[in-house]
């Protein structure tokens, strides 16, 4: 069964509509297939759908749920950053994801660019630091957000592949980590698999990494594969990738729909 829920489309920042996203995945075999813009954010109003079109996005899903429901399942999500504010409009899932540390009232964005994310390393006073502060956050996404997916959980590692900025054995960050996943797998929703920064050419594999999906084997973690996608043409970036990583880490089910 081939599934996807993590999907953008040009709703927000993605490069097609939602029809187009719903016919590439009936063209590749796909049995589900779920769109999940970006809720608004005010403080950086480019990352999300415009309030005004929150509204619109939920009517159009609808009426392609209805156009398509004899050849896929079609639904209609949102993906909530802990820091967004309240929208319209009923869904079908959410995704609960952190994009942003937070100091003295400024948010640094940790994963459209490398420099940024130095940029918000440097006002933590570190990057253990800012990793300390995101980890925090991250444990409380399900608490704000009510999320059926834990999005990316380790996104502050987007570009630290080989280790580029700070040390991921280090036992500095493996704590944070570590509390994080200590408040967040008894919550028993699903973590992802994303294989999105491959699709983008800033990763060669999929987060989590391979430690936290070692532990989430461990802890009972229940986990389901996505692409990220921005594009028709990444429906199923690396998914066979994202497999293999998995069983490697001891993972023996990855669920293949939402539950109802």
């Amino acid at each position: 069964m081939k599934t996807n829920y993590h999907t953008h489309t040009l709703f927000c920042d993605g490069a097609n509509s939602p029809e187009e996203i719903i016919l590439e995945a009936i063209d590749n075999g796909f049995s589900e297939i779920g769109i999940s813009e970006h809720a608004p954010i005010s403080f950086d109003p480019e990352s999300g759908m415009e309030m005004s079109k929150v509204i619109e996005y939920v009517d159009t899903m609808g009426k392609l749920k209805e156009k398509y429901k004899d050849r896929i399942s079609v639904l209609c999500g949102i993906e909530r950053d802990i820091f967004c504010e309240d929208y319209p409009g009923e869904y079908d899932y959410v995704i609960g994801s952190v994009h942003y540390a937070e100091k003295d009232g400024k948010h640094y964005v940790l994963d459209w660019k490398p420099e940024m994310l130095k940029e918000g390393a440097d006002a933590f006073g570190g990057f253990f630091e800012l990793c300390e502060s995101y980890y925090e956050t991250v444990s409380r996404v399900v608490e704000v957000t009510d999320c059926d997916i834990i999005g990316h959980f380790d996104l502050v590692t987007k570009f630290n592949e080989k280790h580029r900025f700070f040390d991921e054995s280090s036992p500095r960050y493996v704590a944070a980590v570590m509390k994080a996943l200590d408040r967040l797998v008894p919550e028993d929703r699903l973590f992802e698999i994303n294989t999105g920064a491959i699709s983008r050419g800033h990763r060669t594999t999929p987060y989590p990494s391979a430690f936290i999906l070692k532990e989430l084997a461990r802890r009972g973690a229940r986990v389901i594969l996505s692409s990220d996608s921005h594009r028709k043409d990444t429906l199923d970036c690396a998914f066979d990738t994202a497999y293999e990583l998995a069983k490697s880490c001891g993972i023996t089910k990855i669920e293949a729909r939402l539950p109802r």
